[in-house]
């Protein structure tokens, strides 16, 4: 199952506006299509992400733990193989 939140573009609005905090987070293209899960501290993990133009969409959910954030990715990260 995806995560349940919003798309949006993957600029540096996005960037700001993500939290400090542990999370997971999905890119996109487009079109919505799912292209990669990871986790992290979601601003730290996005800046990267924006650098390297891995995407065009991006859409996060936070987490308490960077440990949670590890196996809630991994959830994820299952339904995509």
């Amino acid at each position: 199952m995806p995560l349940q939140k919003p798309w949006r573009s993957l600029d540096r609005d996005a960037v700001a506006s993500a939290p400090n905090r542990p999370g997971v987070y999905e890119l996109g293209d487009a079109s919505g299509t799912v292209l990669s899960i990871d986790h992290g501290v979601l601003r730290d993990e996005l800046k990267t992400v924006l650098a390297y133009g891995d995407g065009e969409r991006v859409r996060w959910t936070e987490t308490h733990t960077l440990d949670q954030a590890g196996e809630l990715a991994d959830e994820h990260r299952d339904r995509l193989e």
